[in-house]
């Protein structure tokens, strides 16, 4: 008795961190919660940094300064209880290692650190109040939580994706400016030293001249006198011009390379006939009370959206089907009064999502793969499985389910 009260209140304690989770995730607008707390979350982070602004500004400091003061108070408190619900929703973010590996893996990451940046600084001068200005400036670090606005755009996510796939080859480029920087800066220093000992006065002052000169700002403040040191500024600037060309023609050329991948998707999908049935749980239905995961479909079968009231729920495998909830099944063959379009995309020979797991693919926030036909099986598309060459995946997307999920289609 004591152990089934136990996994009552264990069943109890993840379902309501699956629901917290979704509703702290950026970007998950499948219910009214969720969309309203991603609503409040951005308010919060907008009108915090316009305060912080604002305060700048002896006047409006003098004018409205209590008001600016209560507004970071308390944006700065939500952001205090976002991080607590990240905490605690973890296990959910990170759902193949133990709740404390969950835990450490997020605090430690660039979003937790983010996180706990946005808040700490402002509540550490009570405890500390000799680092105040320190303090502060941390707080600065509040307008890097702007990037969990990208899962409303994958073109904002974009060059998130580039830099990571090109990261080796920048890193290359920074490595040969900064050495050509440094080598720039002790030569400069070798030959204008003597002559202006008060500007070129140590390898510091010739590698401030370096840098703005190798990356083209030329600030003019320091400068050769001698001819050699003319000379050799000539060679340097042009170097400068061409050493920062490549990470640029890198970015480029990877920017290229993701517009092609997507125009050669666009190349392999074509449009098939897939059928959907709607069916209501009722409270005698053997599938009330258990999780996907657990519900035996037939074959050819698979759940593509849960309507629950008002909210549509995107079928993950441990969400626990309710009384009343309409499930949109997508079946294999069905007449011709259930067809609709959606896409299907054929994975060719050269297809980069081939020996790919679908947890790992970069595919549009607002799509989700319903279903994988592996040479006439149907697979449930769990983010473990590895997709194959001749693999049909079938494609939904948020909008197309909202409507299908309040219109009958029978």
């Amino acid at each position: 008795m004591e152990k089934e009260r136990e996994q009552e209140k264990e069943k109890a304690r993840n379902k309501l961190q699956a629901k917290l989770f979704n509703m702290v995730s950026t970007g998950v607008t499948d219910s009214k919660l969720n969309q309203a707390y991603d609503i409040i979350s951005t308010l919060a982070l907008v009108i915090n940094l316009v305060a912080a602004f604002a305060v700048t500004f002896d006047e409006v400091e003098a004018a409205h300064g209590p008001l600016l003061k209560f507004i970071e108070a308390v944006t700065v408190f939500f952001f205090a209880v976002d991080y607590v619900l990240r905490l605690f929703t973890a296990p959910q973010q990170y759902p193949n290692v133990p709740p404390g590996e969950a835990v450490r893996k997020y605090v430690t990451s660039g979003y937790g650190i983010i996180d706990l940046l946005s808040f700490l600084p402002y509540y550490l001068p009570a405890f500390f109040p000799a680092g105040v200005t320190v303090f502060r400036m941390f707080r600065v670090v509040r307008i890097f939580r702007l990037f969990r606005i990208n899962a409303y755009s994958d073109s904002l996510s974009l060059i998130g994706k580039v830099i990571k796939r090109q990261k080796n080859q920048i890193l290359a480029s920074v490595f040969i400016i900064v050495l050509l920087i440094l080598a720039s800066s002790l030569c400069m220093y070798s030959v204008e030293h003597e002559a202006q000992p008060g500007v070129f006065k140590n390898a510091f002052s010739a590698l401030w001249w370096a840098t703005s000169t190798l990356l083209t700002v030329g600030y003019g403040d320091i400068y050769p006198i001698t001819f050699l040191g003319q000379l050799l500024g000539i060679i340097i600037t042009f170097l400068g011009v061409g050493l920062v060309a490549i990470p640029t023609g890198i970015i480029s050329a990877g920017f290229i390379a993701e517009y092609q991948n997507a125009k050669k998707i666009e190349d392999v999908e074509r449009q098939e006939d897939i059928h959907f049935i709607e069916v209501v749980m009722r409270g005698n239905d053997s599938w009330v009370g258990h999780m996907i995961k657990d519900v035996g479909m037939p074959h050819g079968t698979v759940i593509a959206i849960i309507q629950r009231g008002d909210d549509t729920i995107v079928p993950r495998g441990d969400v626990v089907i309710e009384e009343g909830d309409k499930l949109i099944i997508c079946a294999e063959s069905m007449s011709d009064d259930f067809l609709e379009d959606i896409k299907e995309i054929m994975l060719k020979k050269n297809h980069g999502w081939n020996g790919q797991k679908i947890k790992n693919l970069d595919i549009s926030r607002q799509s989700f793969i319903i279903l994988v036909d592996r040479h006439g099986k149907m697979l449930i598309p769990t983010g473990e499985l590895v997709l194959q060459e001749g693999d049909k995946v079938l494609i939904y997307t948020k909008e197309n389910a909202r409507k299908y999920s309040h219109e009958a289609l029978f």
